[in-house]
């Protein structure tokens, strides 16, 4: 996940060695140094801030003079590019810049349990990828509030993302997958759910590969995403088969706290706290301009996390609106035609603007 690097002039190959391993589980005290993109994280961890230099020992597992790209488009004898397979549909920078923050409240104890599993996953997520304590905004407000004392680095927000976007494409391909079993099993058809789900794990798998074209995981990051994944998978299976409706709250507090932290993070990249990625010169992926279409002179990272905050606040209202639906008869209201007279009744891209979801008696009645 991170290269450590102290200096021979300063620290000892066996100081560095004991340093970085007493410092690797807290990142938040950690110092960016040397990012460069596409690279991995390297972050200085030495309690004396060893400076880098040409006589450094790296401790990553893929050298500084070795950096590729994570995964380069192969090469065959006809085929030029293979394109999305769900094409993205776009986003007027209006309705990009209309996403705020918000919170559905609890009404239910099954809500009020999918809450507080995402502010233990929320607590748990800080904790791992090294948010400090004056770095959390006000606690009292989690899901609203953007502002702290002490903005995160690149590296950190590198980090946290990559972290976060590797789990966040499972609970659609875990609800696509059961249901489209279900669906086997019973001889019926699904109703149009379980392409929207899958739909929204490919959105999320995009966002992973976006970030990962920035910086390369190294083995610790990987075998942290690795031991992740496999929790959140068997969780989510098993919390789908008890409760598709609690799983979807679940879900759609998820996505709040998402677009919580792409809030900020946009917010930290207009005050000019990320000087690198504030710079107009700063070049985001190619693959995600190929996939939102981005418009020559809106390709900076703000234009670029709007994009992606956007496609979580999509994510919000729709789980918030499956979590208020009958999982066994009601159609999906995001991909179903409506009567004549009623069509005023269907969701269409404002779902990113309606934060708490729709209720059942507005799409289905």
């Amino acid at each position: 996940m991170i290269s450590l690097e102290a200096s021979k002039k300063v620290c000892s190959p066996k100081q560095a060695a004991q340093l970085t391993r007493a410092v690797a589980p807290l990142l938040y005290q950690a110092h960016t140094v040397g990012l460069e993109y596409p690279a991995t994280i390297r972050v200085a961890a030495i309690a004396q801030r060893c400076r880098t230099s040409r006589n450094s020992r790296g401790f990553s597992t893929t050298s500084a003079n070795h950096l590729r790209d994570v995964f380069p488009a192969k090469e065959t004898a006809y085929i030029r590019q293979t394109p999305p397979a769900w094409a993205h549909p776009g986003y007027t920078e209006a309705e990009m810049l209309a996403v705020t923050p918000a919170h559905r409240p609890p009404r239910t104890v099954g809500d009020w349990f999918a809450w507080k599993l995402v502010r233990l996953a929320r607590w748990a997520t800080d904790l791992v990828t090294g948010i400090g304590h004056d770095q959390q905004v006000d606690m009292k407000n989690p899901t609203t509030a953007v502002a702290a004392r002490k903005p995160l680095t690149e590296a950190q927000w590198l980090v946290r993302v990559i972290f976060l976007e590797s789990i966040a494409g499972v609970p659609g391909m875990v609800g696509g997958m059961l249901r489209h079993l279900n669906s086997l099993r019973r001889l019926k058809r699904d109703n149009g759910w379980i392409e929207t789900l899958l739909e929204e794990s490919f959105n999320e798998r995009m966002h992973l590969l976006v970030f990962t074209k920035m910086a390369e995981p190294g083995w610790f990051m990987k075998t942290m995403i690795l031991g992740a994944q496999g929790v959140f998978f068997n969780a989510m299976f098993l919390s789908y088969v008890i409760s598709p409706r609690i799983t979807h709250r679940f879900v759609g507090y998820l996505e709040e706290e998402a677009v919580h932290t792409y809030t900020r993070l946009v917010q930290e990249i207009e005050n000019g706290d990320l000087p690198k990625w504030s710079s107009p010169a700063f070049e985001i992926p190619q693959i995600a301009v190929q996939y939102w279409r981005m418009p020559e002179g809106k390709r900076t990272m703000k234009d670029l996390i709007l994009y992606i905050r956007a496609d979580e606040a999509v994510h919000r209202g729709v789980n918030h609106t499956l979590s208020n639906l009958n999982h066994v008869e009601d159609p999906n209201p995001f991909v179903s035609d409506y009567k004549a007279g009623s069509e005023q009744r269907k969701p269409h891209a404002d779902a990113a603007l309606k934060a708490t979801g729709y209720e059942r008696e507005e799409v289905i009645g």
